[in-house]
């Protein structure tokens, strides 16, 4: 027994220090945990912020594509084909300015955003081969404006979707 007394002090600092190392464990490992959602939380809040500014860019692309917008652009004493030319190339460059935003941007969305960008295109040039070039810049502007209002606002559209999934993400 006296053997076994010596070893008394021993045992009942280990006694005590199990629970504290026990307890210690786990506030360390949720203090991990927490830390890792916090990580977790601010990237999630980081990518959410560039989604957003990736969503109204492309909101004011599709607005500055819409043919109210495009018929205010350059010279009045253009000829008709130098104003579709002209126009075609101002759309292409903003529109490859702002492509690196499909980043984040869902597929569904941008699909939508290229469609929009390529019917302006395209309705640009129905419009001049529907008036076979035999007609001034601001009759040509006024046809390419009324052949826009007769189709679906597809430009309008796409920004209510775009503003619908902005709001999900916000």
């Amino acid at each position: 027994m006296a053997s076994f007394s010596g070893y008394l002090p021993y045992a009942f600092a280990l006694i005590i220090a199990i629970p504290f190392l026990v307890l210690l464990r786990q506030f360390v490992h949720s203090y991990i945990t927490l830390k890792n959602q916090e990580i977790k939380l601010l990237t999630v809040k980081s990518n959410s912020e560039n989604k957003a500014h990736s969503y109204e860019r492309m909101t004011l692309f599709l607005d500055r594509i819409k043919p109210s917008n495009l018929i205010q652009k350059f010279d009045r004493n253009l000829a008709v084909h130098e104003f579709i030319f002209l126009t075609e190339k101002s759309i292409n460059e903003e529109f490859e300015y702002n492509s690196s935003q499909q980043l984040y941007i869902t597929k569904h969305s941008w699909k939508n955003i290229v469609d929009s960008k390529n019917a302006v295109i395209e309705l640009l040039h129905r419009t001049y081969d529907g008036v076979k070039g035999n007609v001034e810049l601001d009759e040509f502007k006024t046809i390419f404006i009324m052949n826009y209002m007769e189709s679906n606002d597809y430009i309008a559209e796409t920004i209510e979707d775009l503003r619908k999934e902005i709001l999900i993400i916000t």
